[in-house]
């Protein structure tokens, strides 16, 4: 697979809007959603696990690199989806996790952390080492910051099975201490290109002192702002007029394309855009489980018009939940909010997400999709919550229809990142 995004990158360099998506989430339903709709479509897809979620201590998940790869397969295997064509992508690999702790000992777990990467077999590794551990600026300098990735690359080239087939991604779109600032205009600033240059830079000159120079070619992304971010109530748009001319940062390197994070809830028209702009890799997580928790919300709806609950409301499980255990979404969320109920449901940082793995809100939604399925569900209900081509799909599919239905709220919110149809970007 690592063919597919090296062509993904030669085409977008030679000027085609070609992209990727890249699946940023370990929730089964919205894996499962995103593998039928990239088989459905031919097209090939990243999931990605984050250092929190999972690392060689579980992560939040439980899950260790190797958990993660077998629990993606057996979800492709379920669906017919060959696990051949699915890339594997860890981001923020680093320190962060570990970054209470001094420079040395965090760094140390990292290593541990992108060698148990590499030797599960994911191909497309994100190295972040730009915040500050212990005793350290929030944010550190590009020539720190590009030494210890370059550090992690070296851990990861002798782990990795195939270790030329690694592609790395470089740099980091997290804002300073105090959170990304909007321009005069309401906009999030772009990276600058003479910023780009100097991140490259400094990575390309870490690499030779790190005796990894030929590595160089394997470096596939250079993450950078393009103008978009979301905080829990508000979204920020990509400014589609404007050129950040950022692809002049990579004029000397024709192997390196863009990266964009937090492009959740962006408009349709943003993703080729943005692929105009050259960024041919695009991640997306909290919209695609903030779409499933709309659907399983709609679906709690219809099952409480249609007298079929047994038990507690869907959204009154969750919120006991979220209110017993706070971690997380406290530091997020101020707790003294007025429309605190309605951020922990609804927000856009869908903080929400981590509380789908409790055992309680798995008994819930498994009593949800049981009394449904005592349920005739009529059409004229179901467009109240659903729409017409999710209703369609969802008619058509093998699943039960709740199921099928929350599934294709999942895909709605995926869909607009499959733009491309360039004949390059066909699974190989």
């Amino acid at each position: 697979m690592s063919q597919v995004l090296r062509r993904i990158i030669a085409e977008n360099r030679a000027g085609h809007h070609a992209a990727i998506p890249s699946v940023c989430s370990a929730h089964p339903a919205v894996i499962e959603a995103s593998l039928r709709l990239a088989k459905s479509l031919s097209a090939p897809i990243v999931i990605e696990a984050t250092s929190n979620q999972v690392n060689q201590d579980g992560g939040y998940t439980g899950m260790r690199p190797p958990d993660f790869i077998n629990f993606v397969n057996g979800i492709a295997q379920s669906v017919g989806h060959a696990p051949r064509d699915i890339l594997f992508g860890g981001d923020h690999l680093g320190p962060q996790a570990w970054r209470a702790r001094p420079a040395a000992a965090a760094m140390e777990k990292a290593r541990d952390l992108v060698a148990s990467y590499a030797s599960a077999g994911f191909g497309k590794l994100h190295l972040d080492c730009s915040e500050g551990c212990s005793g350290e600026a929030a944010q550190l300098p590009d020539a720190l910051t590009a030494a210890r990735s370059a550090d992690l690359a070296a851990v990861a080239l002798r782990a990795a099975p195939n270790p030329d087939e690694l592609i790395f991604v470089i740099g980091t779109e997290v804002p300073p201490p105090g959170g990304a600032r909007a321009d005069e205009d309401g906009d999030i600033p772009a990276t600058t290109p003479a910023a780009a240059k100097a991140t490259l830079a400094a990575h390309k000159a870490a690499f030779e002192a790190a005796g990894i120079g030929a590595a160089w070619a394997q470096i596939g992304g250079l993450v950078v702002q393009p103008g978009v971010e979301f905080s829990p109530q508000h979204v920020h748009h990509l400014p589609m007029q404007r050129d950040p001319n950022l692809l002049s940062a990579l004029q000397d390197d024709p192997h390196i394309c863009l990266e964009a994070h937090s492009t959740d809830y962006q408009h349709p028209a943003a993703y080729p855009r943005l692929a105009a702009l050259g960024f041919a890799f695009q991640k997306v997580g909290p919209a695609l489980t903030f779409a499933w928790r709309e659907a399983l919300y709609a679906l709690d709806k219809m099952r409480a018009q249609q007298g079929g609950q047994h038990g507690p409301s869907l959204p009154k499980v969750m919120e006991e939940l979220m209110q017993a255990e706070p971690k997380h979404w406290q530091g997020h969320y101020p707790a003294d909010a007025d429309n605190l109920a309605s951020l922990l449901h609804l927000g856009l940082a869908d903080r929400i997400r981590y509380y789908w793995p409790h055992p309680q809100a798995v008994a819930a939604v498994a009593a949800l999709f049981a009394d449904l399925g005592s349920l005739s569900l009529d059409d004229s209900a179901i467009v109240h919550h659903f729409t017409q081509s999710e209703l369609a799909s969802a008619r058509q599919s093998s699943q039960s229809l709740p199921y099928a239905l929350a599934l294709g709220r999942v895909q709605s919110a995926l869909r607009p990142y499959f733009f491309s149809s360039a004949p390059l970007l066909q699974p190989i």
